[in-house]
């Protein structure tokens, strides 16, 4: 089940960094890696796992780096792509950035962090937090050298003691990406939403939080089937969530780290009415000119405002002169990437403009490339869930007895939201 070494290689598959864990495993066998993911790429069939005599590769990619674990046993996988990504995560909690300079400028703390994230081949701790308490970018003076902090031996890891804030508050946003894809004849072939809880706790002491939704299984194991509730799917939760008390009774308690965290995930499969609907109407006059008409149309409740929406209309690579006219909003040619980008502000909802472009072609028409790009929306809508997702309540409990702010706030953006065109 354990891991014998981890690696950190650049895009050409020299090894940067690497920790030897267990010794069972020539520290040289990585040489073999780079070659065989490049013959892999060459068959197209690429894969996160390889396996080559007694050694298998286990890796990602972050950039251009490569995060690889060698295993010499039959390894739990989920447990070693689990690992090598929260190196990644914490890793880019110290540096900002993970990529070949900072792995360069930062080998000794890199070395003090990867002993204290795997002992043995065995993952330890991963909470940055907690990990930057005794690990820090800062030399430490011999007669000071500092102590692991209790969270290292607590139940509790992720969360230090003796946290104290003059003004005791929770910040809860719930965000919710649609992804939305639309054919030229105007049907949705694929759309659903992708939610996440997240929470900035500014809590003294060791608090336990409870949070209540309209859990669709909660309100019929209660009787309220007929409420109007949400079914969540492929939930998942960070650590601190006891799981066993959402099994037993869908009650959602923790207690949070400090600062800002992710509490939750959710991915709801449903038929999405897009929310913003474009119609184009695409006029092409051979060797001359091309023209635009692009109407926008909001198609979610007028009390609702869309903020900073960007839609993006491609154009030909060879397209020249161009015109523009617009009811709101403003519009810009972008050559670099072939698009038209009409931008706008603010789009309440039931509400629908208009936009005309123009552009001259050179006499020489280009070839027709393989089918057109489609069109891409970007959009913001505060105050606003797609799902119907709702915080019914959340209680903050702590031994002092401290009365708490909850703040609550709503977002709809989009995901990867195209739509086609003719």
């Amino acid at each position: 089940m354990s891991m014998s070494a981890v690696y950190i290689l650049d895009v050409k598959g020299k090894v940067l960094i690497s920790r030897n864990y267990r010794g069972d495993l020539e520290m040289s066998v990585i040489e073999k890696f780079f070659p065989l993911v490049l013959d892999c790429e060459d068959e197209g069939n690429a894969s996160p796992i390889i396996i080559h005599e007694s050694a298998t590769f286990t890796y990602i990619k972050h950039h251009n780096l490569y995060v690889v674990a060698t295993t010499k046993k039959n390894a739990n996988v989920a447990l070693i792509f689990s690992f090598l990504h929260k190196l990644v995560k914490v890793f880019m909690e110290y540096f900002k950035e993970m990529e070949e300079e900072s792995i360069r400028d930062n080998f000794v703390i890199i070395y003090e962090l990867m002993d204290e994230l795997m002992d043995f081949g065995y993952p330890q701790f991963t909470e940055s937090k907690i990990l930057q308490e005794y690990i820090t970018q800062e030399g430490h003076k011999l007669e000071v050298a500092p102590r692991p902090p209790e969270a290292l031996t607590n139940a509790v890891s992720w969360r230090g003691q003796g946290i104290k804030y003059r003004k005791n508050e929770v910040f809860l946003d719930v965000i919710e990406s649609v992804n939305l894809l639309v054919n030229s004849n105007g049907n949705v072939l694929q759309s659903e939403i992708v939610g996440a809880v997240k929470l900035r706790c500014y809590l003294s002491g060791m608090p336990e939080l409870r949070l209540g939704l309209n859990d669709k299984i909660l309100f019929e194991n209660t009787g309220r089937g007929k409420s109007k509730a949400v079914e969540l799917e492929d939930v998942k939760f960070n650590q601190c969530v006891r799981l066993s008390r959402f099994d037993n009774d869908r009650t959602i308690s923790f207690i949070p780290p400090d600062g800002e965290f992710e509490l939750m995930s959710y991915r709801l499969n449903t038929h999405v009415k897009p929310l913003i609907w474009i119609e184009s109407v695409i006029e092409r006059h051979s060797h001359s000119r091309v023209e635009y008409m692009i109407k926008a149309k909001s198609q979610f409740k007028r009390r609702s405002t869309a903020n900073n929406v960007e839609i993006q209309i491609p154009v030909p690579g060879d397209a020249d002169s161009p015109k523009f006219k617009t009811t709101v909003g403003t519009v810009k040619y972008a050559p670099e990437t072939n698009v038209i980008v009409w931008n706008i502000k603010s789009f309440p909802g039931g509400k629908e403009f208009l936009m005309r472009a123009h552009f001259g072609l050179p006499s020489v028409e280009a070839e027709e490339s393989q089918g057109n790009p489609p069109i891409k929306v970007k959009f913001e809508i505060p105050y606003f869930t797609v799902s119907g997702i709702q915080v019914r309540y959340l209680k903050i409990i702590e031994k002092s007895g401290y009365q708490a702010l909850p703040w609550v706030r709503y977002i709809t953006q989009n995901g990867d939201y195209q739509l086609r065109t003719t």
